[in-house]
């Protein structure tokens, strides 16, 4: 879940829709529901378009976005920071998806905004 919340705000902060992504568990036995997932979700693309429309960005600009948010994710700093959040959302042992995205975001900001400049 962390991951999770990780690169939904990576996405946010380089102008990406966050219906873009999307992370849902489904294991090999429930076949339905796999197939209900990948349905909605390419419903949801269908939508949106070519990745870039519905952000009001050209190729060159997602390209430039995607690898500024690649080279912040793969920052040592950026990963130091995940790691802490990591610990603190283990140790408050709040597993709700709110909880995890707040102490992500707040772990991570300092790290990802200098990441990010």
């Amino acid at each position: 879940m962390g991951v999770d919340a990780l690169v939904r705000k990576v996405l946010e902060d380089v102008g990406i829709r966050k219906e873009r992504y999307d992370l849902e568990w489904a294991s090999a036995a429930e076949a339905p529901r796999f197939v209900e997932l990948i349905t909605k979700f390419t419903e949801r693309m269908q939508e949106l378009g070519p990745l870039g429309e519905a952000e009001g960005l050209n190729r060159e600009e997602i390209n430039e976005r995607l690898a500024k948010a690649m080279d912040a994710v793969s920052s040592q700093k950026v990963r130091i920071s995940f790691g802490n959040a990591s610990k603190a959302v283990r140790k408050d042992a709040i597993w709700t998806p709110e909880h995890i995205d707040e102490i992500i975001t707040t772990k991570t900001a300092k790290s990802l905004e200098k990441a990010l400049a």
